[in-house]
């Protein structure tokens, strides 16, 4: 079963402001989480019950929620690495 991927405003802001080859190194991951939200190399953040996210690449971060009723990957953050957590 394939996720449908959804942007918050906030993740999509962000990810339009990315130069293109951050935007489709983010794409990557997000085509692989659609697959498998959960695959490896994906954690759940601690003190946040729902969110997990995913390194894509060195610098940046992938926030998400898996909504499984929904079968749907929401992106709350799409961030370089020392912004990502910030307001949470």
């Amino acid at each position: 079963m394939r996720y449908r991927i959804a942007f918050t405003d906030r993740a999509e802001r962000e990810f339009d402001g990315f130069p293109l080859h951050i935007q489709r190194r983010i794409a990557r991951w997000l085509d692989l989480l659609a697959e498998d939200p959960r695959r490896e190399g994906t954690k759940k953040l601690e003190g946040h019950s729902e969110l997990r996210r995913v390194h894509a690449g060195k610098d940046y971060v992938i926030i998400y929620v898996v909504r499984d009723r929904e079968v749907l990957v929401l992106v709350v953050r799409a961030a370089r690495r020392r912004e990502a957590y910030r307001g949470l």
